[in-house]
């Protein structure tokens, strides 16, 4: 038997496999708000057998976007949308989650693939630009091509308290299964963990104890406002990979205690901040993911340059994770978890296709010689 196709549960939601499918930003919405991009971008990947999918990072305030083009949860109009998407999802038999985020210092960035602010004034019409004040927990900017962010006084760390709340309220009405905090990829609460952009000297600086008491604060008051009976996840960043930023051993600790307040899985990455150096290379990312499982006795999810079948099988195998997160890879095959499928499982695999595809893939692999 097959651990990767094998049912997993945490809390009320059963995930009929252990492939998901990690958040991924599209730059792609109007002023917050999902269409239909994101319908078709996410919903490929329920038609691929992926057991969860997570929408990308969504801004609890306006100014938490990356970019002007990412999604939004800060008003009760942008429901609606990721409901179509959630209820899309439902249909198609996948779990339906979400990622609530705050970009910190690292807002208000271009958009990737145009590299910097050349928007002509049409296309600043067409795409919804916006421009804003970033915030941090220090007046201490990402990189010389970013802003100096405004450093975060007592009134906005309640504000931003509140809109990480709010979001989860609205993602709950959404009909979303599962949410996920991020914490990682040197985004606001990263930056509030990590001695490489917290430069604080009150309450939330200095010690890891202060550094991690404004995440835990969030931590707290979005579990509260989160259903009992769903799952809550939290994206980390295990290592900064750089010298006097976070460690494992801090984020063992951190998790302990995401752990004690009532997270149910710690997804595990790296990395964010400049400067960090990354030995990237084919599942690069699961010791880290190991090491948290074991050292905070948590379920964790693996990410990161896993792309095949026998691997992804081989982490679940070996206890160094519960689940197993795709991002690229899920962006390059969509039908990911079905290929996989027919590598790993016996007998006939053509049925867990939707029955618009199955049958025409079986015919087409008869034809080539590849089934029965």
């Amino acid at each position: 038997m097959s651990k990767l196709f094998s049912p997993v549960t945490y809390r009320g939601m059963t995930l009929k496999n252990r492939v998901i499918v990690a958040p991924m930003c599209q730059y792609s919405a109007q002023h917050g708000f999902a269409n239909d991009w994101h319908l078709v971008h996410l919903g490929r990947f329920a038609l691929g057998s992926f057991s969860l999918v997570i929408v990308e990072a969504t801004g609890v305030t306006p100014e938490g976007r990356i970019s002007y083009g990412c999604l939004g949860l800060w008003e009760d109009a942008q429901i609606a949308p990721l409901r179509r998407i959630v209820e899309f999802l439902h249909q198609n038999d996948a779990k339906a989650g979400i990622q609530l985020a705050h970009a910190g210092r690292k807002a208000n960035a271009p958009i990737p693939w145009r590299g910097s602010f050349n928007e002509t004034d049409a296309e600043k019409q067409t795409l919804g630009f916006e421009s804003w004040t970033s915030v941090a927990p220090s007046a201490e900017r990402h990189t010389a091509s970013y802003p100096v962010p405004a450093a975060l006084d007592a009134a906005g760390l309640a504000r931003l308290r509140d809109g990480f709340v709010g979001a989860a309220r609205r993602a709950e009405a959404a009909g979303f299964d599962m949410i996920e905090l991020h914490s990682a990829h040197g985004y606001l609460l990263n930056q509030f963990l990590s001695p490489v952009a917290n430069k604080r000297d009150d309450d939330y600086g200095g010690s890891l104890g202060n550094r991690m008491r404004f995440p835990l604060e969030v931590a707290r008051a979005v579990r509260a406002a989160w259903p009992k009976d769903k799952p809550a996840f939290v994206r980390i960043s295990v290592t900064d990979w750089i010298e006097g930023g976070v460690t494992v051993e801090e984020s063992v600790a951190y998790a302990k205690e995401l752990k004690a307040i009532g997270y149910d899985l710690v997804h595990c990455s790296s990395g964010g901040f400049d400067g960090a150096k990354i030995p990237v290379g084919p599942l690069y990312q699961a010791p880290l993911a190991e090491a948290v499982r074991k050292g905070a006795d948590v379920p964790a999810a693996a990410v990161g340059l896993i792309s095949k079948a026998e691997e992804a099988e081989s982490i679940l195998e070996k206890g160094q994770a519960d689940l197993i997160a795709l991002a690229r890879q899920a962006l390059d095959d969509p039908n990911w978890p079905l290929h996989a499928m027919r590598e790993l499982l016996p007998g006939d695999t053509y049925g867990n296709w939707p029955q618009q595809a199955g049958y025409a893939v079986r015919n087409k692999d008869r034809a080539l010689g590849l089934a029965k």
